[in-house]
């Protein structure tokens, strides 16, 4: 069936529908990777948006029953340049299109990518509506423009109630603003003790569990949308050792006195060059984010910057100076691409070692 793509600028794409039929509406958004596909449909940072792949085929490997960062996907919708109708490959289970039908995810392929792509590098992430082709353009621009997209992501995708993932080693609280399942697999591989908990869990909830270690993990959005989780941060640091992803590494940052502000199209792919700061060492690292920390923002605080975007100069990584805790805008886990960052799960434990050396227990 043809449908089409609105953006609120007014273009119009017309395509091939696959994946669900419905109407959908989010943040147009791209990603650069080349593979991790499932992965990035199913990570949890993409709540709310309509997500372009600027790889030209896509599907082409299928769906399989191990590469999902979470079960339930929150993205909204679904646009390639191709979408393979016979994927190969002996882990395959279902298509690209029986799975976006499953989980009734509006789809649309066989449209310009790369002019899609350059839009919005050159104005921005934009809104847009995935629709059929016989429905009014003109209506559905004027509903488009007038609409206001969601900002309760966190609380659309984080768990609602605190569950376990045992280990005999240390215990690792893991707040969840919309976490990748990858995050609990490194942590467990590393025979933690995990305690998930919800995102608006208090800090002294998380203390009274008895913590050797918080995890900040990633999500999706805005995190000045999640006041009470900075709040959360405020009263943790200096009591236990902390490491944030993505979205937790930005909370941390507002947490500390910094400010945090909006990309123009923001890091999304698995092929993001990373410098160390303290080593010099570049990592290509996996990145989806819409939101920055303002690096002229931390002059007055106790945080200093370990890694920066080599593409753009954005602040990557931050350390604070007095209490152990340190945060990563990438994803470290890496699941839907290069493993260049797993260290830091072993510098996180080495950080919780060090700090009960000190006798802070």
């Amino acid at each position: 069936m043809k449908r089409q793509l609105i953006l609120e600028d007014g273009t119009v794409f017309t395509g091939e529908g696959f994946g669900s039929l419905r109407r959908t509406t989010g943040e147009v958004v791209f990603t650069t990777g080349m593979t991790g596909y499932q992965e990035t449909l199913s990570d949890p940072s993409f709540c709310g948006c309509i997500v372009t792949f600027t790889y030209p085929l896509i599907g082409n490997y299928g769906i399989n029953r191990d590469d999902f960062e979470a079960i339930t996907p929150a993205v909204s919708g679904v646009v390639v340049k191709e979408a393979a109708d016979f994927p190969s490959n002996w882990r395959k289970e279902i298509s690209l299109d029986e799975y976006l039908k499953s989980k009734d995810i509006p789809g649309i392929s066989g449209i310009d990518t790369r002019k899609l792509t350059r839009i919005i590098r050159k104005y921005g992430t934009l809104k847009g509506t995935i629709c059929n082709i016989d429905e009014n353009s003109d209506d559905i621009l004027e509903h488009l423009r007038a609409s206001e997209l969601r900002t309760d992501l966190v609380k659309q995708v984080s768990t609602k109630t605190a569950y376990p993932s045992p280990g005999f080693g240390k215990r690792v609280v893991l707040v969840d603003f919309g976490m990748k399942h990858g995050i609990l697999r490194e942590l467990n591989k590393r025979d933690c003790d995990v305690i998930v908990v919800p995102y608006n869990t208090s800090a002294r909830e998380i203390l009274n569990l008895n913590p050797d270690g918080v995890m900040l993990s990633n999500g999706p959005g805005n995190p000045k949308n999640v006041p009470e989780a900075i709040q959360m941060i405020k009263d943790l640091i200096g009591k236990v050792p902390i490491f944030g992803i993505d979205i937790g590494h930005q909370l941390f940052a507002l947490a500390c006195g910094a400010d945090t502000v909006k990309m123009k199209f923001g890091h999304r792919g698995s092929n993001h060059p990373v410098r160390d700061l303290r080593t010099g060492n570049v990592a290509i690292t996996s990145q989806n984010h819409g939101y920055t920390v303002d690096i002229d923002s931390l002059k007055n605080t106790a945080l200093e910057v370990t890694h920066i975007a080599l593409n753009d100069g954005t602040v990557e990584g931050l350390r604070h100076k007095e209490a152990p805790a340190f945060t990563v805008q990438y994803h470290p886990e890496g699941s839907s691409g290069p493993e260049d960052s797993n260290y830091l799960f072993d510098e996180f434990l080495e950080m919780i070692e060090s700090h009960e050396l000190r006798g802070a227990h």
